[in-house]
């Protein structure tokens, strides 16, 4: 029987050192404000969970959503434009 380590350099080019690239680094940063808008939500909604929605509550929720809307048309446009398309 072979072992799976010693096909390992075969099928891995290049080792990975645990850290992430600087084009993914920018990636996560062009993507912050929808992360951060999501997690808004996410807590708004999170907080209904064990107890009936308020009025301040629902108003919560929906202003989180809509920032969550804003924020994928705005990372959505702004790929359009690094990409030379029209968006």
């Amino acid at each position: 029987m072979k072992s799976i380590a010693a096909l390992q350099t075969a099928v891995t080019a290049v080792a990975f050192d645990g850290e992430p690239s600087d084009a993914e680094l920018d990636a996560i940063e062009q993507e912050m404000p929808l992360i951060l808008a999501e997690v808004d939500l996410l807590d708004a909604q999170i907080m209904t969970l064990d107890r009936p929605a308020t009025v301040l509550d629902e108003r919560r929720i929906r202003r989180a959503r809509n920032r969550v809307l804003v924020e994928r048309r705005n990372l959505t446009n702004r790929a359009g434009v690094t990409m030379g398309g029209a968006a």
